[in-house]
């Protein structure tokens, strides 16, 4: 089983990619200021051709519509300008700008300042909001943390009940073999130029109440649905890799196409070095949670896929077996498509937010579910694994009228013998307490593998699709383990408990033998969903007087 990230969930085990040599002999800057001329300009030409040529045509408003509560917060802010005669000028920074022109709600308000620190503005905001009599609190200072990308310090405050940062203007520089950049107060085409995308490098002037693209191309990228760096791509992502999985996550987000440049830097050996040298496994887990939460989680893995950046990203220990075969990246791809699509066709609605997710990553490495890698595994995934094996064993119990004895090894002796009805509730209420909330992705993941390859292009039996076909089984199971009462059975508890089943059968201790007994308890009011605490007591005694006699 391949192992991801996400200390919560999944996690990514060390990196070790002896074939990757260190990078040298690279340059120490991006070269802002004037150094930016001649290849800007040779750049916006180049660029200038592809945009023409790009298909996309994206609806983008020509100016940014305030909301009241914006327009309120904006009201303070140049009121904290005027009264301390600070002469700042105030921008909102970045996907604020670009999700209101694509008139997207957007709640992550940033603020640039030009001359000033954040902190030292936060506390002129803070001082005259208590000065007219506001109720507030003093900014709260996030510290600059380059392990986490936060490459410097932060204040935050609310205003009209919203969160605010307040961060200065800057230009960054990088050292070799290093993705934590030099800081320094900037100009605003300074800053605008540092940033990943040329989407996310626009600014909103609060003071003018314009929108400004200091870059020449973050309009134009946006209404042309374009993923382009403001900076030759292979510099800006050897500068700091982690941005080759932004520019991926913003692409599949906004169904934007990747720039050819981009896609050629992106797969270029030395970048895709430094991301496996540089960034931690704890960054590159992050990225693409937030891929595959997102809208497009399937594009997104694709993109990874082109840019041969899936071994690097989802990376195996040097000696894993058995080893991956070419194109097995294409393969769970192919899973995750395939989820990706029922999951469509059932509804949102049916899974929250973290199953949805875990459901994805479950098909995304269904292929290498029977892989051995000796690093420490994700509890979550194999769980849901191994209860997707469970459930295309109980499928036929669940589906067939006729009675059923596959699978009764698993039972004991006197429930072999119990009427269908019961049977069913003993095989499906066990796999569901054992996965409890996550039964319904568990179920969806074994309709995957009724099929080795899934081909959700295909028609198969009377017309109907792969996807139709796994839709309809789902269905059907989902509905028979509601009829049979169990959607919830793991929180249904045991009629009788361990010191119970001790003081009936008198066991001294307990032990494996007062186990061995819950468990049949457990089979026993599966089998018998009505019955009572003195039934329940009843048939320990009468099971344990039998099972005396054949001893």
């Amino acid at each position: 089983m391949v192992t991801l990230f996400n200390s919560r969930l999944l996690w990514f085990p060390p990196l070790a990619f002896p074939g990757f040599s260190r990078i040298r002999g690279r340059r120490g800057k991006l070269g802002l200021g004037l150094k930016l001329g001649h290849e800007c300009c040779r750049r916006r030409m180049a660029y200038s051709a592809s945009v023409k040529a790009c298909s996309s045509s994206v609806k983008v408003r020509d100016h940014v519509e305030l909301s009241e509560k914006e327009r309120k917060i904006f009201d303070v802010l140049l009121n904290v300008v005027k009264h301390f005669n600070l002469q700042t000028q105030l921008r909102v920074a970045g996907g604020w700008v670009r999700d209101k022109l694509l008139g997207r709600d957007c709640y992550d308000i940033d603020l640039a300042l030009d001359n000033m620190l954040g902190k030292e503005f936060g506390d002129k905001v803070y001082e005259y909001l208590v000065e007219s009599g506001e109720e507030s609190k003093e900014p709260h200072i996030i510290k600059s943390n380059p392990d986490q990308s936060k490459h410097l310090e932060t204040a935050k405050m609310r205003i009209c009940d919203t969160e605010i940062d307040f961060v200065n203007l800057r230009s960054e520089t990088y050292v070799e073999n290093s993705r934590i950049p030099t800081m320094k107060f900037g100009t605003a085409v300074e800053d605008a130029y540092r940033r990943d995308l040329t989407i996310n490098s626009l600014f909103y002037n609060i003071n003018t109440n314009s929108v400004e693209d200091l870059t020449g191309r973050g309009i134009a990228d946006l209404k042309a649905g374009m993923i382009v760096t403001p900076l030759p791509p292979k510099a800006t992502f050897l500068d700091d890799p982690l941005r080759v999985l932004r520019a991926i996550r913003f692409g599949a987000r906004f169904e934007f196409v990747l720039h050819d440049d981009l896609k050629k830097a992106a797969s270029n050996e030395e970048v895709k070095a430094a991301l496996a040298e540089k960034i931690s496994r704890e960054r590159i887990g992050h990225e693409v949670d937030l891929m595959v939460s997102g809208n497009q989680p399937v594009t997104a893995m694709t993109y990874i896929c082109d840019l041969q950046l899936f071994w690097i990203v989802f990376s195996l220990p040097i000696n894993h077996e058995p080893v991956v075969k070419e194109d097995f990246d294409r393969l769970c791809i192919a899973f995750m498509n395939a989820a990706w699509n029922v999951l469509q066709q059932i509804g949102y609605s049916t899974f929250n937010d973290d199953q949805r997710r875990l459901l994805l990553y479950a098909s995304l490495f269904l292929p290498l579910r029977e892989s051995n890698y000796m690093v420490k595994k994700s509890k979550k995934v194999i769980s849901l694994h191994t209860a997707a094996e469970r459930f295309t064993g109980l499928i036929p119990l669940l589906t067939s009228n006729e009675d059923f004895q596959d699978g009764t090894s698993a039972l004991d002796e006197e429930f072999i013998t119990a009427p269908l009805a019961s049977r069913r509730r003993i095989f499906a209420g066990l796999i569901l307490r054992d996965i409890k909330e996550y039964w319904r992705a568990a179920l969806l993941i074994s309709t995957l593998l009724r099929c080795t390859v899934p081909d959700c292009t295909r028609s198969s039996i009377d017309g109907y699709s792969e996807v139709d076909q796994r839709v309809a089984l789902y269905r059907r199971i989902e509905e028979s383990i509601v009829e049979l009462g169990l959607e919830n059975v793991w929180e249904v508890k045991p009629l009788v408990d361990g010191k119970a089943i001790m003081e009936v059968l008198r066991f001294k201790t307990g032990g494996p033998q007062v186990r061995e007994w819950q468990g049949r308890v457990v089979k026993w009011q599966l089998a018998h969903p009505s019955a009572t605490h003195e039934e329940c007591l009843e048939w320990l005694q009468q099971s344990n007087a039998k099972r005396a006699k054949l001893n």
